[in-house]
């Protein structure tokens, strides 16, 4: 799609932000169009020089950007940032709390000059007790509960990706975009705010209602009990795996019309529904493996 017909053509950005959650916020926005400007210090952003898990931070994060090198700490580069900030549409930050308002780049003061500005905060807690404290991805799904959920029982383990991060800049960006939608009625701009515990909050959410209903805590998704009767991995002839996942009856005679399991679909207790989920483990996993073992992934 021609860059003019996206949907935030013609949106100004202006980014503060450094590592992952706020990038994302950024570059998500200039996939969508936007013109998006990120302030960097005079030496650049220090999450370009990361190596390790984090080498690919920049590059992944800051795609569709222009960056400005300015000396925040300077009369001068809080100017220019500042004169940027008139002009724009949006602002991103995710920087310690209070490090934007001892620059006067906070959205009290920048909001004075440009009413209309959608401000956007990427912290990693949102108000109450922790509000005042840094966090991390992974500091966040272990408060939060992912890591627990994605381990071993007593070995907390992270995910595999900057899951929180990311999905923070996505709520991020939702917001933007609420508040950009809410701008068209009112004329004015708003404060957004996204968090990466309060993100983690959410993604457990479905465990602790699954606590609610049923009383008994949720176990690591490493041993828990599937809602569905087929849904697991499978080794392959050659050595490769399959995962099968079966979460209707109408899939499960699919599947067994498919591979020649005929006799299987007629008989009740073979439906791909949660109660009949102990008895279908134990008779039809032995099959499924013995099918698998023989069988080549397509």
């Amino acid at each position: 799609m021609d860059a003019s017909q996206r949907p935030l053509a013609g949106t100004r950005v202006i980014e503060f932000t450094h590592m992952v959650m706020g990038p994302s916020v950024g570059v998500i926005l200039g996939d969508l169009g936007a013109d998006v400007i990120k302030i960097e210090p005079i030496k650049g952003d220090n999450t370009r020089r990361l190596q390790g898990s984090g080498a690919g931070y920049f590059p992944m994060y800051n795609r569709n950007k222009r960056s400005l090198c300015l000396d925040l700490k300077s009369p001068g580069g809080r100017d220019v940032a500042a004169r940027l900030a008139e002009g724009a549409d949006v602002v991103i930050e995710n920087f310690r709390p209070g490090a934007m308002a001892a620059n006067g780049l906070d959205y009290a003061t920048l909001s004075q000059r440009n009413p209309g500005l959608v401000y956007c905060s990427a912290k990693g807690f949102l108000a109450g007790p922790y509000e005042e404290r840094t966090a991390l991805d992974e500091v966040a799904q272990m408060m939060g509960g992912l890591a627990y959920m994605t381990g071993l029982p007593g070995k907390p383990m992270r995910a595999g990706a900057s899951v929180i991060d990311v999905a923070g800049g996505m709520f991020g960006v939702i917001g933007i975009l609420a508040a950009l939608q809410q701008r068209q009625r009112t004329g004015l701009g708003q404060e957004v705010k996204t968090s990466l515990y309060e993100t983690c909050a959410f993604f457990v959410g479905q465990h602790m209602a699954q606590m609610a209903v049923t009383g008994t805590p949720a176990p690591p998704m490493t041993v828990r009990r599937s809602a569905w009767a087929v849904y697991d991995i499978f080794d392959t002839r050659d050595k490769d795996q399959v995962f099968i996942g079966v979460v209707t009856d109408s899939q499960w005679r699919t599947f067994c019309e498919a591979f020649g399991f005929t006799t299987s679909w007629p008989t009740a207790r073979w439906t791909a529904t949660a109660t009949a989920c102990a008895s279908v483990t134990a008779s039809w996993a032995p099959s499924a493996s013995a099918w698998a073992a023989s069988t080549r992934p397509n």
